[in-house]
């Protein structure tokens, strides 16, 4: 389709995101808390989870012998 006239930045945003609804309320999203810091990092919880799972295996082979 060919349009007969470009149209202008106002009508652009207007055919995307309509008019203003008097329906509508703009509210104000409270700051996020801030977060916490970790006293473990991930590597401590990797570390600690492969020697568990070593000391299952270690009592595992232990209980089969």
């Amino acid at each position: 389709m060919r349009r007969l006239r470009t149209l202008s930045e106002a009508e652009c945003y207007a055919r995307c995101y309509g008019d203003h609804d008097s329906t509508v309320q703009t509210i104000k999203i409270e700051p996020r808390r801030p977060r916490y810091h970790a006293t473990v990092s991930g590597e401590d919880l990797r570390r600690s989870l492969e020697a568990r799972l070593n000391q299952r295996l270690t009592a595992d082979a232990a209980e089969a012998a």
